[in-house]
C-alpha cells in the first residue's frame, strides 16, 4: 500500500486523491468464494445414482420377522405368503400384536421404488414404525453378503 503525504508551502496537508483499492479487491475475493462454495449447494434438480452402503450391519435379533416383496409383488411374513387384504391381520398374528417389533423389510431387485413405498405405507398403517430394509453388502472383488439397514 502506498501513500505520499506532501507538506504545502503552509505547512498544511495536500490531499491525496487516490483511491486505495486493496480494501475492495479483499471485499471481491471474499465474495467470490462465498458465491463459489453456495452456488453448488443451490442445485436442486440432481439425478441419483445410489452408491451400495458401507456401513457396518446392525446385529440381528434371534428371530427376525421378515416381511418379503417378490418379484411378482407378492407379500411372505416370513415363509408364508400372504395376501395384501389380510397383511395386517397376519401380522398382528405373527407378533402377537406388538407393534414395537422390528420388521425386516426385503424387496426383490426388480421391484421398482413406488410399490416398495406401499408395503411401508401398508406397515405404517398398520402400526409398525420400525422397519429395517435389508440388502446384500456389494464391495468391489467381495462376495455379495446380507446386510441389515435400520430405517427408523
Amino acid at each position: 500500500m502506498a501513500a505520499r503525504i506532501r507538506d504545502n508551502i503552509d505547512g498544511d496537508l495536500e490531499e491525496n486523491h487516490e483511491i486505495n483499492v486493496t480494501p475492495f479487491i479483499d471485499v471481491i475475493l471474499v465474495l467470490l468464494i462465498i458465491f463459489m462454495v453456495a452456488a453448488p449447494l443451490a442445485t436442486v434438480d440432481v439425478d441419483v445414482d445410489l452408491p451400495g452402503s458401507t456401513a457396518t450391519p446392525a446385529p440381528r435379533p434371534e428371530t427376525p420377522l421378515f416381511l418379503t416383496l417378490k418379484n411378482d409383488l407378492s407379500l411372505a411374513i416370513g415363509n408364508d405368503s400372504v395376501p395384501r387384504a389380510a397383511f395386517a391381520a397376519a401380522l398382528v398374528g405373527r407378533t402377537k400384536g406388538d407393534r414395537q417389533t422390528r420388521i425386516f423389510l426385503r424387496a426383490d431387485k426388480a421391484v421398482g421404488y413406488g410399490e416398495l413405498m406401499e408395503v411401508m405405507n401398508l406397515l405404517r398403517g398398520a402400526g409398525y414404525l420400525k422397519i429395517a430394509l435389508v440388502g446384500l453388502e456389494a464391495a468391489p472383488g467381495d462376495a455379495a453378503a446380507p446386510q441389515v439397514g435400520t430405517g427408523q
